[in-house]
């Protein structure tokens, strides 16, 4: 056991008892002392004696898991809050047991590009923000001599587009760009993030617009992400930059990825629940509420996403969740926003279909906690153990519910998964030792703004 000695238990206020707590060496029973500052005093027998004056939160078979990490999120506030906001966000974000989310730095105005628009972001967060929020940085034209500021200021890495982006203030890299930044990026040992889809493939490809989702999956077509991720490995690998390809459709980019690691380039990758839950073939025409960029493919390529998230080639799922109006989710493929709302259904949508491949609930830990937290810099978060945050999910891995939008707590009621029966319901989140999501509603607000640790 870890951290059982009794002065390691001795006054804590709270002891969270589980059948299934998700451990780093494994699910197994146990119970889980929490420290007066909110972290984790210790990890004791499911049996251990309760201290005197600790409150017992006897969860009987309900899941034990640490907190989710989502590190891929657009609040957009401020300057399009009508979109979503930190207040809406965090709380969907904790009624879906995650309890630490980065903000990338586009859809806000102004965009988090340079320290100070950093600070204009800090602001309008600070006080809305139901569970604990960080930041990214954005990598843009012109703005290389902002990427160490940022940096210093304590953003977690830096994105950048190689395709348009979809707004103005946010415009992607060209090649010589995408070099300035990696470079400047390596030499201080920061992490580049990409959206990788190659320009001249996707201008190449036919653009139909209107409603057929067959037209829109072929103006995205999966060379324009191999052929953007085989670039990026091979620039990576020349100036040593670390480097993280966010939202992996195409299962063309896999044998990249896993050829790069094996010549020793610093790179990793994840994928997003609904590339692994939602299929092209069961999309509707005009049913724009499942447009995003890159798009969500075929069935055999969802197969090969899940191959990967086995066998270690892609690392963590995070939602990438991109919210907007609901006016703006025309049924044109062509002219919708494209962004997909799943914070607060991204762990049910994995376990559902996690379950059914035969994986268990201490993989979903790895892929969506203890991976996303690891692979940004996020300290104390990612795993139940001692000295931690005592930041928790608590799932009902049997238990059934059918989506409905109106429970949802992100601004705009609109899903892709609407009306889907979904396998595990989140009972309750926990951050830092206090409830902040009971039975689906937040009931506390405790977040804080993190920042990367300093070198």
């Amino acid at each position: 056991m870890n951290g059982s000695a009794p002065d390691a238990v001795a006054g804590v206020p709270l002891v969270l008892r589980s059948r299934r707590a998700v451990l780093p060496d494994g699910v197994r029973p146990a119970s889980v002392a929490v420290a007066a500052d909110g972290t984790i005093a210790a990890v004791l027998p499911h049996d251990a004696p309760v201290p005197p004056g600790a409150e017992l939160a006897d969860l009987g078979e309900d899941a034990l898991l640490p907190g989710l990490v989502d590190t891929h999120v657009h609040v957009n506030d401020p300057g399009r809050s009508e979109w979503e906001g930190f207040w809406t966000a965090t709380r969907a974000a904790a009624a879906g047991g995650i309890t630490t989310l980065l903000d990338m730095p586009l859809n806000s105005l102004p965009p988090t590009t340079t320290a100070d628009h950093l600070a204009v972001k800090r602001d309008v967060a600070r006080g809305k923000a139901h569970i604990d929020v960080g930041f990214w940085g954005g990598a843009i034209p012109g703005n290389v001599r902002e990427l160490r500021p940022l940096h210093e200021a304590g953003v977690f890495g830096f994105k950048c587009f190689l395709s348009p982006s979809g707004v103005e203030e946010f415009p992607e890299l060209d090649p010589a760009g995408l070099k300035d930044a990696m470079a400047e990026i390596a030499s201080f040992d920061g992490l580049l993030i990409v959206h990788a889809e190659d320009p001249g493939h996707l201008a190449a490809a036919p653009q139909k617009g209107g409603p057929a989702y067959a037209d829109f999956l072929a103006s995205r077509p999966r060379d324009a992400e191999n052929v953007a991720v085989e670039r990026l490995v091979t620039l990576a690998a020349e100036h040593g930059t670390r480097v993280h390809v966010l939202h992996v459709s195409s299962d063309g980019v896999l044998p990249l990825l896993a050829e790069a690691r094996r010549e020793g380039v610093r790179v990793t990758a994840e994928t997003c629940p609904h590339f692994l839950t939602l299929t092209a073939e069961e999309v509707p025409d005009g049913a724009t509420e499942f447009k995003c960029c890159p798009p969500i493919r075929e069935k055999e390529n969802q197969d090969a996403l899940w191959a990967a998230l086995a066998d270690g080639t892609l690392d963590c799922v995070v939602s990438d969740h991109s919210p907007c109006t609901a006016d703006l989710k025309t049924p044109d493929f062509g002219t919708a926003w494209g962004g997909i709302s799943s914070l607060q259904l991204g762990l049910p949508a994995v376990w559902t279909e996690a379950r059914r491949r035969g994986h268990g609930l201490a993989d979903v830990a790895r892929w969506m906690s203890e991976a996303p937290a690891r692979l940004a810099g996020v300290t104390g978060k990612g795993a139940i153990a001692p000295g931690n945050d005592a930041d928790f999910a608590v799932l009902a891995p049997e238990e059934t519910f059918t989506v409905d939008p109106a429970r949802l707590h992100h601004r705009n009621q609109v899903t892709a998964y609407a009306g889907k029966t979904l396998h595990g319901v989140v009972r309750s989140a926990w951050l830092r030792g206090e409830r902040i999501a009971d039975h689906g509603k937040p009931v506390q607000r405790s977040g804080r703004l993190i920042e990367r640790k300093a070198d």
